[in-house]
């Protein structure tokens, strides 16, 4: 089991017979495997590439192929602010709210709480890619997020956007405000949220 602040592993999967090694690497091949006889190795990480949900999904396809093995956790990393760091990752707050996301998430609304506003119009163009928007007076971007298709950006570009505001030191703070599941978009862009009787 991983730990609640695992940030990337390796796992490494030891087949029963040595016959099927390469019918094995084949279904585990959207993981990327490493293989070497009858050893398969995949590398996870938490904030994009291979997650572990998807991994759980992709080995469920040597059980359904019956497929015997035995899977071990050979190394983990975990993600640990140093006390005297004045300003955490937007980034990675992107990355660690991705993960309490249910597995179906199809859509987001998220923010970016500036600390000042003398930031406001610089973060506003390293972020315009996401298409940001104000929240009144208040220093904040808000952003959507879409995981497969719909209005938004996606989760991987919402990242680099706000590596770029780490990139330039600008803070703030990463909160996601409202999420959907599941939803199929019949001729338009995706849901839409209503506040205050306008659309957002």
């Amino acid at each position: 089991m991983l730990p609640a602040n695992w940030w990337e592993a390796r796992l490494a999967v030891e087949l029963d017979h040595p016959d099927e090694g390469e019918r094995a690497a084949a279904l585990l091949a959207p993981a990327h495997p490493l293989r070497r006889d009858t050893i398969i190795r995949l590398h996870v990480q938490r904030d994009g590439g291979v997650t572990a949900e998807a991994v759980a999904r992709i080995l469920a396809r040597l059980d359904k192929e019956h497929i015997a093995g035995t899977v071990e956790l050979e190394h983990v990393s975990e993600q640990e602010r140093a006390e005297d760091d004045p300003q955490p990752s937007l980034a990675r707050a992107w990355a660690v709210a991705l993960t309490t996301l249910p597995p179906d998430w199809s859509d987001l609304m998220a923010e970016v709480a500036l600390t000042s506003t003398d930031h406001l119009e610089r973060a506003a163009l390293l972020m315009s890619p996401t298409q940001p928007s104000r929240d009144g007076r208040a220093p904040t971007l808000r952003f959507r997020a879409a995981r497969r298709f719909g209005y938004g950006v996606s989760p991987e570009m919402a990242r680099r956007c706000l590596t770029r505001l780490d990139d330039e030191e600008i803070p703030g703070e990463l909160h996601l405000l409202w999420g959907l599941s599941d939803t199929h978009n019949v001729a338009t862009q995706g849901p839409v949220w209503r506040v205050d009787g306008r659309a957002v």
